[in-house]
């Protein structure tokens, strides 16, 4: 039985890896989790200086998944390169990075930091809708999309892949444009903007008043994009939004996703990921498919 996948040159062991922002660097998760199981680890988002986030409160929970604003808290490249690459090092799963920043200058500064370090692929995050800079106003713009790409391209050492936003008319003249651009392979999708407020103190329940929708209620809309892109570019895709089991990541695969990636679910249940991974190999099994790659957009 085949479970491997190749995604521009790379190829994953299983299809199954995690979503920006919802695993860290998988340190917290290493306690639950053999990490070795994983197809891909995909970090936290990397900017070339420490960020500090949003303000707080920034989680809600809301009917079939959550909501944040944390603004893409993280350390900074050089602290990242220190302390999270140094532990990834020592697993045999492939690393995505997720790559974020203010301006053009401040994404390739991270792309370049990382271009001899031991990192497999980059996720540019072009679709961040909680920070004001960047990210979401790259990601909403096709021309900017395909400037910031080729851009990035002139840099990177490793093959880019975008990460679109659902935040827009349409999803598929993002992914055109990521084409256009020279992008390697494409993951969606982010999250929805969302608001709640807390009647109670009658204020709006996070800090940032909208905040990224995440987690299963989000599914259909994820499966029906992903679908539209694959089959509107020839790019690989790597699929997310609302995953919580196996049927789940076998949606996405049949819907054209090459790898999934598990989010949300992560929060409520961290043996998540490899119960996708044991889910979807017991499906083939049971089904007696002898390579995953014969799912990968089966359903036309």
């Amino acid at each position: 039985m085949n479970t491997n996948v190749t995604i521009a040159g790379v190829t994953f062991k299983n299809p199954v890896t995690t979503a920006s922002g919802t695993f860290g660097s998988g340190m917290e998760y290493s306690e639950f989790v053999d990490l070795n199981r994983l197809g891909a680890i995909t970090t936290k988002g990397v900017s070339s200086v420490p960020w500090p986030g949003n303000p707080v409160p920034r989680i809600a929970e809301t009917y079939g998944g959550m909501l944040n604003a944390i603004g893409l808290q993280n350390p900074g490249v050089d602290m990242f390169v220190e302390r999270d690459l140094a532990f990834l090092k020592q697993f045999d799963t492939k690393v995505i990075v997720n790559v974020c920043g203010k301006s053009v200058k401040e994404y390739v500064e991270v792309v370049e930091r990382l271009s001899e370090e031991a990192v497999d692929l980059l996720e540019l995050n072009i679709s961040c809708p909680n920070v004001k800079e960047g990210c979401i106003a790259f990601g909403q713009d096709p021309k900017m999309i395909a400037m910031i790409m080729d851009e990035i391209k002139r840099h990177a050492k490793q093959p880019v892949i975008v990460k679109l936003s659902p935040n827009v008319t349409d999803i598929t003249e993002m992914a055109k444009a990521a084409e256009a651009g020279g992008a390697d392979a494409l993951s969606l999708i982010n999250t929805l903007t969302g608001m709640k407020i807390d009647i109670n103190h009658r204020a709006f329940a996070i800090a940032n008043k909208t905040g990224g929708m995440s987690g299963p209620a989000v599914k259909p809309i994820a499966v029906r994009m992903v679908y539209q892109v694959a089959n509107a570019v020839k790019l690989p895709i790597i699929g997310m939004g609302g995953i919580q089991n196996a049927e789940d990541a076998l949606e996405f695969i049949m819907a054209g996703a090459t790898v999934v990636a598990v989010g949300t679910a992560n929060f409520i249940n961290p043996y998540a990921t490899v119960e996708v991974i044991e889910g979807i190999e017991e499906f083939m099994r049971k089904n007696q498919i002898s390579d995953i790659n014969d799912l990968i957009g089966c359903v036309k």
